[in-house]
């Protein structure tokens, strides 16, 4: 992954839990913003997805695309862009660390390109403002369920 961002936050809740909501597709409408369709297009052998469509609404960016998963247990998950329309790059993943006390680290690896032109430090901007949305808002999910 080239040129990446990254941002941490730290989530009250053991790998496992954090892991199972981001797996939980379906219901990322329900909390990850501008996401308004995730739907599991194909599965691995024991359940987790490996290909998913999803919609994005989210200023500048509006588009339809299908991400293929690989996932590392309770580790983390590194995600690449299978087609988009207006993204030609999506590269992606999230890295756990149990802290040890009940909670645990989740960094945000993401890289993207879009198929218009856009200078690479509002590119890095898109990023950042992406990252810190998901997690927070998957840290509010987690939280809220835990």
């Amino acid at each position: 992954m080239a040129e990446q961002t990254e941002s941490s936050i730290v989530i009250d809740a053991a790998p496992g839990d954090i892991m199972n909501v981001i797996g939980d597709f379906p219901a990322y409408p329900e909390w990850a913003k501008g996401v308004t369709v995730a739907d599991v297009v194909a599965e691995f052998e024991d359940g987790w997805a490996e290909r998913v469509f999803f919609a994005l609404d989210v200023s500048p960016i509006k588009d339809e695309y299908t991400l293929q998963y690989v996932w590392d247990g309770y580790d983390g998950v590194t995600w690449t862009l299978v087609e988009g329309k207006m993204l030609k790059a999506l590269d992606g993943a999230y890295l756990l660390r149990d802290l040890g006390n009940g909670a645990t680290e989740v960094t945000y690896r993401l890289a993207l390109d879009v198929t218009i032109p856009l200078i690479g430090m509002l590119k890095r901007k898109g990023e950042k403002i992406l990252i810190d949305t998901a997690l927070k808002g998957l840290k509010k999910r987690v939280e809220s369920l835990t």
